[in-house]
């Protein structure tokens, strides 16, 4: 942003929210591929605090998509929330994932992280209204795509 306004470069602020999907690294920590792998070999999925807490998902190739929309647009300098609007509990994910991969795990809670957020939700009217995108790939089309990606 400084360089933006100092120099006047043409830059593109992207803000991305969760984005899940195939070739995700299995051990990097994230909710999504932690369950799968959890879930695939039977172990307990854990799930942090009570579960109620949310997050939204935004499929791969829908974040691909928006962040081409926002660097081919003339909005420079100005920030955009690229992710999913769609709310889900920590809980529901875990339990899907269970569902989709046919587990037999159980799901076990492990004390929250004192700086772990309670939602994670973002606002997207400005994106939707000015770059005219929106995520296309619902929820269960892209875990079952991301989970055929970890059975592989």
């Amino acid at each position: 942003m400084a360089y933006h306004r100092i120099h006047g470069i043409d830059v593109r602020i992207a803000r991305i929210f969760n984005t899940y999907g195939p070739r995700m690294r299995s051990n990097d920590g994230r909710v999504i591929p932690n369950f799968i792998n959890q879930a695939l070999v039977n172990k307990s999925i854990t799930v942090y605090g009570d579960g109620k807490q949310t997050r939204s998902f935004c499929y791969v190739s829908d974040m691909v998509s928006g962040l081409i929309k926002l660097m081919e647009s003339d909005c420079a300098g100005e920030p955009f929330n690229l992710g999913n609007p769609d709310e889900r509990r920590i809980i529901d994910v875990a339990k899907r994932i269970r569902e989709l991969t046919n587990s037999k795990s159980d799901i076990i809670f492990n004390s929250l992280p004192e700086d772990d957020p309670e939602k994670r939700k973002p606002d997207m009217s400005k994106t939707k209204e000015r770059l005219g995108w929106e995520p296309k790939v619902a929820f269960d089309d892209g875990l079952k795509r991301t989970i055929e990606w970890f059975r592989r």
